[in-house]
């Protein structure tokens, strides 16, 4: 797939019910401490979603832009986020549009945000967009959080090694985008001003049903319908059965959090 606005499209009711969500307040904690976050900071957050990130800046009391190109995760996006609010997103505005081209005003934003769809976007546009909506004292933020496919302890890599295969064997498009997961590893050679960066390690325990749900909103796995689909399907309930305990995989997972701005020009 070339577009990669579309890769979620049919997906986004899977993604907002199984993806893992932010950390908030260890997120919030941090850019507190780092940016001096505050309420009155107007927030674009890029690549919104179904708005899980949008959730962790409206849950501090800011205002968000949330730029989405995807018309189901734009959908998807209000209703989820007051569901998980408890309250109706009133400082939430949804504007269909990209991150190379987000068509907001030029130095108007306090904070841009990216969630984990940061590894999707063309780089030297979306930065380049950022930097031109961003004020000039303003901040990037990029978040993600992922099952940790990097760990070296014993008790999990060889669940990790065995998923990476599934991926490999029967996902659509899994080795190229596999690549670009490695921006977050990379995020200190894009900014050349003030950098901070964190990573949260955690251990997340699923059940069949969020499994295969999680598995189903990745971008890179057949769809119904698909000819690779069934086998996908019995490779996928397979490895469950082989790696869970009492019903309940543990996945590891690492959160990344960074927060970077521009050198004043």
């Amino acid at each position: 797939m070339t577009d990669n606005t579309q890769r979620f499209t049919g997906r986004a009711e899977d993604y907002d019910r199984y993806r893992q969500r932010y950390p908030t307040e260890e997120i919030l904690n941090r850019l507190r401490e780092w940016c001096g976050l505050a309420p009155d900071w107007l927030v674009a957050d890029i690549g919104a979603g179904t708005g899980m990130l949008a959730e962790v800046f409206l849950e501090n009391g800011n205002r968000v832009l949330a730029i989405e190109p995807n018309l189901d995760m734009r959908d998807q996006m209000r209703p989820s986020v007051e569901q998980h609010l408890g309250h109706p997103a009133l400082q939430l505005e949804i504007i269909d549009a990209t991150a190379e081209d987000t068509t907001l005003p030029a130095a108007s934003i306090d904070l841009v945000a990216a969630g984990r769809a940061f590894h999707w976007f063309d780089k030297d546009r979306a930065l380049a967009e950022f930097h031109r909506i961003l004020k000039p004292t303003g901040w990037v933020v990029l978040v993600a959080v992922d099952r940790d496919r990097d760990s070296t302890d014993p008790a999990y890599r060889p669940q990790i090694d065995a998923y990476e295969h599934l991926m490999a064997t029967h996902g659509t498009d899994y080795t190229r985008v596999r690549s670009g997961y490695r921006t977050y590893d990379r995020i200190d050679t894009f900014f050349d001003g003030e950098l901070h960066r964190a990573q949260l390690p955690g251990l997340r325990p699923l059940d069949w049903p969020t499994f295969s749900g999680h598995a189903k909103s990745l971008s890179v796995t057949p769809q119904p319908g698909h000819p690779g689909y069934d086998a996908f399907a019995r490779a996928l309930r397979h490895y469950f059965d082989t790696h869970a305990r009492d019903g309940i995989l543990a996945m590891p997972t690492i959160c990344w959090i960074t927060a970077a701005r521009y050198r004043p020009q």
